[in-house]
């Protein structure tokens, strides 16, 4: 069993979309490992169709509030049901997309960064959602990551952030997330590099590296081979590391990124910056999504999710591995012992 809620505030766990396996595969943690420092951000009765999925005897308890989960009996899920959510949201299909879980998704989201903000969580655990189901409930956010940068913005600013996923072999550190690939490579600039260098650099020395070694990948294939397969090497990569390294950063590359990985899975380097999403992410999936965890760095919380997505090929069958989650927690629980940046 894991802890007990410590350190007072619990952990918030948001219950993704109720169509996919997110409910599942918390209800499947629960029956599990009983987490005693979570709480559950979700649809109560969805959460029960769930734990029925699952089977064992789990039982869900409604919450008052988050405070409340640390009462619950073991053996038992704690849900905290936010203002808000959709009708009849269990009766929405398994497997499928639906507006309504997607408008249910958002709102446990915007209600668990309300609980961070007045003190009543400590960090906040992402179950996957679906980005189809959350355009079609007409939110702006193609996804987690850029709705939390929103969430977590001042003035109306959006706050810079980064996506890291990360396993017990490989970190990998995005410069750019969900956009086209035509549009992620305009990205590329020497600001939006250094920015990610920055984000990476505070992150990792908040979770114990001294010095951070972070190698960076190039674009273009062999990192552009000194031009002839593309300058965005030359005119905004390498002098954004140059600028790293003049702030006493631990930075180098540009690397060919069809071998960095590899060398920094041999303990060469602490995290890889990728430039595009597949680039980076690729080489840790395919080591395995039952460990990898996903961070969202720059923001003035902790948030992690599991490195997979709803999967609605299985949502419903009972299948779902509750792995990735249960690593997720575990990163949450790790970095909410430190301060915040």
């Amino acid at each position: 069993m894991t802890p007990d809620n410590s350190l007072g505030a619990p952990l918030a766990v948001s219950m993704g979309d109720a169509c996919g396996i997110g409910p599942e595969i918390i209800a499947r943690l629960w029956c599990r490992d009983a987490p005693r420092d979570a709480i559950v951000v979700g649809d109560v009765a969805v959460l029960r169709r769930a734990a029925a999925l699952v089977g064992g005897g789990l039982a869900v308890a409604e919450l008052q509030g988050p405070e409340d989960g640390a009462r619950v009996p073991p053996r038992c899920l704690p849900v905290w049901q936010p203002e808000g959510l959709p009708a009849g949201l269990a009766d929405a299909p398994l497997g499928r997309v639906d507006a309504r879980a997607g408008a249910a998704a958002a709102r446990c989201i915007e209600a668990a960064v309300g609980l961070i903000r007045s003190g009543r969580a400590r960090g906040l655990v992402t179950a996957p959602i679906h980005k189809e189901a959350l355009h079609a409930a007409g939110s702006p956010y193609p996804g987690h990551t850029e709705m939390l940068q929103a969430l977590a913005g001042q003035d109306g600013q959006p706050r810079p952030v980064r996506m890291m996923l990360a396993n017990e072999e490989l970190r990998t550190v995005l410069v750019t997330i969900h956009c086209s690939l035509r549009e992620a490579i305009a990205r590329v600039t020497r600001k939006n590099v250094l920015e990610t260098l920055r984000i990476t650099q505070t992150a990792l020395v908040r979770m114990g590296f001294a010095s951070p070694r972070m190698a960076v990948a190039g674009l273009n294939p062999h990192a552009g081979e000194g031009g002839l397969f593309g300058d965005e090497e030359i005119l905004h990569i390498a002098p954004a590391i140059a600028d790293a390294r003049a702030l006493g950063w631990d930075a180098s590359g540009p690397y060919a990124p069809d071998t960095v990985f590899m060398r920094a899975r041999r303990g060469e380097f602490d995290v890889v910056v990728a430039m595009t999403h597949d680039h980076g992410l690729i080489p840790v999936k395919y080591l395995g999504v039952e460990q990898g965890v996903n961070v969202t760095l720059g923001l003035p919380f902790v948030r992690t999710s599991p490195d997979h997505g709803t999967a609605f090929d299985i949502a419903g069958r009972g299948v779902a591995d509750p792995s990735s989650l249960a690593a997720a927690l575990a990163m949450a629980r790790r970095l909410a012992c430190v301060p915040s940046n």
